[in-house]
């Protein structure tokens, strides 16, 4: 059990009487839910009159980590944000197609939105912890935006095994109570990623995780996205070729060509997608021709 001083708060206590968190209970810490296959089929986007996304379809297979690539503007993040519905928070923003997760699209008939962002789970760009909250309570912070209800020790495990699978427990074990806003840019977005998986997504979506970040710290969150591949289903949107192909079993290339919505031009194995594609804009992209 974590040794936390009992002055401190709790500020991921029970939820009042007759809530959702009287009846939701914390799944078991010891054993996380299987990767999820992820499968968007036809999948366009706008935003309001503009058309941002033309028809993309993309197999992201169970326990594999697939790269988004391609310049900017081409769809690549906007695409990302339709697997889990957080396009639809944009104002005027729309989309058409199906994602299937097992098999269910996340956009069907009675499917709920809290259902989509709790499977799917999602790392942004720039890290974005609570600043007051601790680290502690950061991790926490979806329990109580989902109703679940743990006891301390459940509370204790869970803060423990996230973090250790974050690649963060190490450096923060002995300061659990300071402000998850005071750990270094490197540490803050590992801290994101131990409080996406607290939830038990089976599928982490993570646009541009380490674009804000330096040498250092981008190695060590490309060392906990290895480590997490077979764990968690991971789709991740990056501008750097090596990045891509140090962490990717496979890759996708979009490009959005004369004012056209964003497509996939290629997709495929990554070795195949950097050693030998099959299409002369891929290979001009990836070597670094254009973009």
């Amino acid at each position: 059990m974590i040794d936390i001083p009992a002055t401190a708060p709790d500020t991921t206590g029970s939820a009042p009487a007759g809530s959702t968190a009287d009846t939701a209970v914390l799944p078991a810490v010891t054993s996380a839910p299987a990767p999820a296959r992820l499968e968007a089929r036809a999948v366009s986007a706008w935003f309001g009159t503009h058309k941002v996304l033309e028809r993309v379809s993309l197999d992201m297979p169970a326990g594999r980590v697939s790269a988004l690539i391609g310049p900017s503007g081409c769809g690549k993040s906007t695409f990302l944000r339709t697997l889990n519905r957080m396009h639809e928070l944009i104002p005027s923003a729309a989309m058409s197609g199906e994602v299937l997760f097992e098999g269910e699209d996340v956009y069907g008939a009675g499917r709920r939105l809290t259902d989509a962002r709790r499977r799917i789970g999602m790392v942004f760009q720039k890290p974005n912890p609570f600043p007051a909250m601790s680290i502690y309570d950061n991790v926490l912070a979806g329990l109580r935006l989902t109703g679940t209800k743990a006891s301390r020790r459940e509370k204790d495990e869970l803060v423990e095994e996230c973090l250790t699978r974050a690649g963060l427990w190490k450096e923060v074990r002995d300061r659990l109570r300071q402000p998850g806003g005071a750990l270094s840019g490197g540490q803050q977005q590992r801290l994101c990623i131990g409080r996406a998986l607290a939830v038990r997504p089976r599928v982490l979506l993570m646009d541009e995780p380490c674009s804000a970040l330096d040498p250092t710290s981008t190695r060590r969150i490309e060392e906990t996205i290895q480590e997490l591949s077979g764990q968690v289903t991971i789709v991740i949107v990056t501008h750097n070729m090596q990045q891509a192909a140090r962490v990717s079993q496979q890759c996708a290339f979009f490009l959005a060509e004369q004012g056209t919505p964003g497509g996939i031009v290629e997709h495929g194995a990554t070795e195949q997608i950097f050693g030998s594609p099959a299409d002369s804009r891929t290979a001009d992209y990836v070597a670094g021709r254009f973009g």
